[in-house]
């Protein structure tokens, strides 16, 4: 096995880092608190997530990190709504400016800022001051009880152990909850390490244990029959809540696939961002000779949250790939992308961030035109009576076995006309799409042939790692 105080000398954050980002949150909550006692509000400022738990993966390393100051602003319990709101993001506006930095507004259960200060990505949420699952007013207020558990139940050491994992996850592609990756949580990571003890043993037991319907209960609830996703872990603070909800079949099924990868042949490299190489011409030639013909489908993306927009892209994706095999049309494979910032468009150059928002939806056809009948099922000849309406509608039909059957014209012949049928506003409504997507679409989209896009010169650099993506799925999975 490979001596892991090298990667953790790289992954962990120096005492250095520790004490700058301790400091900064120490100056963030002492801002917002004295704020709060000045204008006579009730609330507290507390460091929750990642840093509070000494689980987060260093900033200064050569590849992804997960470190965000996570600094909640809890409110008691008999605060309205509306004044959560206003007086959390107005103590949280007031801190963010006070400290020099820049803020977007984003939305969860309510809305709440992120903010850039001294280079480091900070979260000001505010939140209720819960002490169990049961006084649950929104889903941000977990983090509380997510972050007592964690450094109640976390050995010392094991956070080590959390961040070989969580690395481990970004290098391979199945980090990060949110909904456009679909794969874990930091919490999730952290629940695992603690069942099951370290980095090792839960790679170990996802290659020899996981298949879908798969339970972990560390408190053993005994609800996690409640569940159907394809990895149960009940949250040791709710026992109605599965803290792998969001995890795809998809994910769940690469990481073990990089566990048992991993396992048979231990190698640094996992810890290390692949070095992919890749050219236009490459890929170009590569869709030339599977002999299929690909469209790209574009249209601009609307300037929603992340976690909104791509589940209505994926919505979109599916849907169109149903249509099109619903007509006959052989679908060799889909997938779709976007390079959306999600960010607020006063933030920056409002220029470039609406030239760089777009949603890509590829479809790979093996089938791209028909004849223009097909043949059309009627009634058992037995039914009289629809036998009857039949024939009368279809004057030459024929008997095959005993059931009468028909030619029918197709209303499309190739896959273009359909989807350009499909996406005109009386076509549309075929089409289950977001109401943020229908809205783009409709105003403006492009179809493209992949072929004609890669032969431009100079393709955009996202799009082309996209496709390059497509067409070799799983290379992070193996060094």
């Amino acid at each position: 096995m490979i001596d892991f105080k090298p990667i953790l000398k790289d992954i962990e954050p120096s005492k250095e880092e520790e004490e700058k980002v301790h400091n900064l949150a120490d100056k963030l909550m002492e801002i917002i608190n004295i704020a709060a006692q000045k204008e006579k509000i009730t609330a507290e400022a507390v460091l929750l997530g990642s840093v509070a738990k000494n689980t987060w993966i260093s900033s200064v390393d050569n590849g992804d990190n997960d470190l965000d100051i996570d600094i909640f602003i809890k409110f008691p319990l008999t605060t309205s709504p509306d004044n959560l709101k206003s007086l959390g993001l107005k103590l949280a506006k007031d801190c963010i400016e006070e400290a020099d930095g820049v803020y977007e507004e984003r939305y969860a259960s309510h809305p709440y800022l992120t903010g850039t200060i001294q280079g480091y990505q900070v979260d000001l949420v505010p939140c209720y001051d819960i002490q169990h699952s049961r006084e649950l007013k929104s889903a941000v207020d977990r983090t509380l009880l997510h972050t007592q558990y964690v450094m109640g139940n976390l050995k010392t050491g094991q956070e080590k152990e959390v961040r070989l994992l969580k690395r481990f996850m970004q290098m391979v592609g199945t980090y990060g909850s949110e909904f456009k990756v679909g794969g874990f949580s930091g919490y999730l990571c952290e629940l695992l390490v603690i069942y099951y003890g370290s980095f090792l043993e839960v790679l170990q037991g996802a290659w020899d244990e996981w298949k879908p319907g798969i339970q972990i209960d560390l408190l053993d609830y005994g609800t996690a029959d409640m569940f159907n996703e394809p990895l149960v872990v009940v949250d040791p603070t709710d026992g109605n809540r599965n803290v792998s909800a969001a995890l795809t079949l998809q994910k769940m099924s690469e990481f073990v696939i990089a566990a048992g990868n991993f396992l048979k042949k231990p190698e640094k490299s996992y810890f290390y961002p692949k070095v992919i190489e890749y050219n236009q011409k490459d890929i170009l030639e590569e869709f030339s000779q599977r002999e299929t013909t690909s469209l790209i489908l574009s249209f601009p993306a609307p300037n929603i949250p992340s976690d909104a927009l791509h589940p209505q892209i994926r919505k979109t994706e599916k849907s169109l790939v149903k249509i099109l095999e619903t007509a006959d049309f052989s679908v060799l494979g889909s997938d779709s992308w976007s390079n959306e910032g999600d960010v607020d468009e006063n933030i920056g150059n409002k220029e470039d961030q609406v030239k760089r928002k777009e949603v890509v939806i590829l479809l790979e056809m093996n089938t791209w035109s028909l004849p223009l009948y097909k043949k059309r099922n009627g009634p058992a000849i037995w039914d009289k009576g629809n036998t009857s309406k039949f024939l009368k509608k279809h004057p030459q039909s024929w008997i095959e076995g005993d059931q009468w059957k028909t030619l029918s014209e197709r209303e499309y012949q190739d896959v273009d006309s359909l989807i350009h049928g499909i996406l005109k506003s009386d076509g549309i409504r075929r089409l289950r799409v977001g109401k943020h997507l229908k809205k783009e679409i409709l105003k403006n989209y492009g179809l493209r042939d992949v072929i004609d896009v890669l032969n431009v010169e100079d393709a955009d650099k996202g799009l082309l790692e996209f496709l390059h993506h497509y067409l070799n799925k799983g290379e992070f999975l193996l060094r």
